[in-house]
């Protein structure tokens, strides 16, 4: 006779995990949902808005335009002038500038539109740029789209993109002081590399959210982050020639003006001494080169390295690109000092360094996610 069914004890059932699988997610990977789609593309494309940002901040700074609006207003000032007397307004308060006093005295209203609409469509980019990346993150937080330290991050970045807004107000500033016909080098330079670390987390974000398109082979994870710091020292340092008009200066290559190093009497002739590093043309164009050779050892290193361990895996691939890129940055750098820095040249420069930086992100992230 079998014992009552209220007796029999059955074995506990076992616990059912629900996991999202995606495709060619590496061990350990957050899982991918279908949400994150949309966010990826608001990602890359607040990466896109800021590249156009640098090629223009590069064309308002080229023409010398970064000076003809002598306010700060955030708000208010999406507005242009509309009217004859706003335009004659504007004009006039260019007029009590130390650039028109001293480099631009005489020039007419036409010439005067015409460096304010570069500077007044760089401000309305960086206002669109904030205005995409608080709509999305809005979205991104009120739905938890994604765990609460991701929105976290995307926090912090959204503070570093103001961060970046305020800094730009700071350095044109520097260039209405007594005295001044441009920004202060480092207060370009801190802008510059601002938007640089903007850009780089924007890229590593939405790297570390786009699915592998297959297994990703371990690289090395110390010369990929070599590889970026190098990219951004770089960036800074032309930061610096731009800043202190260094390209127009030695335009010969390889030699500086028939020398290896320009003449002691040269490269620190200012005092103090660190000043030498920030204006003194001689000194900042010659580092500049110093850390392109470097940039492009380090690449063509690494390079040699995977070719010889892995030359079919994806970090080999990847060190192709950035080698390729780099070498091309490095000759166009070379042309645009030999042409005396044409806008076109300049523009493709301060671009393609851009372009290098979110190579350099894109393989520290898929190295890091790799497990290196």
């Amino acid at each position: 006779m079998s014992p009552p069914t209220a007796l029999v004890k059955r074995p506990p059932r076992p616990k059912v995990r629900r996991v999202s699988i995606a495709l060619n997610q590496p061990a350990g990977a957050p899982a991918l949902t279908a949400n994150h789609a949309g966010i990826r593309r608001w990602l890359w494309t607040v990466a896109g808005l800021v590249f156009l940002m640098v090629v223009v901040g590069g064309a308002t700074r080229l023409t010398g335009s970064g000076l003809s609006i002598t306010e700060w207003k955030p708000i208010t000032g999406a507005m242009p002038p509309l009217s004859a007397g706003a335009w004659a307004e504007e004009f006039a308060k260019y007029k009590a500038s130390p650039q028109y006093q001293i480099l631009n005295s005489g020039m007419s209203l036409g010439e005067f539109q015409f460096i304010y609409w570069w500077e007044w469509g760089h401000r309305q980019l960086g206002r669109f740029i904030g205005l995409v990346f608080l709509a999305g993150f809005l979205v991104v937080a009120l739905r938890r789209l994604l765990p609460a330290r991701q929105i976290a991050v995307l926090f912090g970045m959204g503070l570093l993109l103001g961060l970046q807004g305020a800094i730009g107000w700071i350095m044109v500033a520097s260039g209405l002081q007594p005295g001044m016909v441009a920004v202060a080098p480092v207060k370009l330079t801190l802008h510059l590399t601002f938007a640089g670390l903007f850009f780089a987390s924007v890229v590593a974000f939405a790297t570390s959210l786009t699915p592998l398109r297959r297994p990703e082979t371990a690289g090395s994870r110390s010369m990929a982050w070599l590889l970026l710091l190098l990219t951004f020292i770089q960036i800074a340092l032309g930061g610096l020639v731009a800043g202190s008009k260094a390209g127009f200066a030695f335009n010969t290559w390889p030699l500086l003006d028939g020398a290896i190093l320009p003449p002691g009497s040269l490269l620190f002739a200012q005092q103090p001494l660190w000043e030498n590093f920030v204006d003194n043309v001689a000194l900042v164009q010659f580092n500049h080169r110093l850390g392109a050779y470097v940039l492009l050892a380090a690449a063509l290193w690494q390079l040699w390295r995977l070719k010889g361990s892995a030359p079919q895996s994806s970090a080999a691939k990847r060190a192709t690109a950035i080698a390729g890129i780099v070498a091309t940055q490095a000759a166009l750098g070379v042309a645009t000092l030999l042409l005396v820095v044409p806008l076109w040249a300049g523009l493709a420069h301060q671009a393609l360094a851009f372009a290098v930086l979110a190579m350099a992100v894109v393989h520290v992230t898929r190295t890091r996610q790799a497990g290196a």
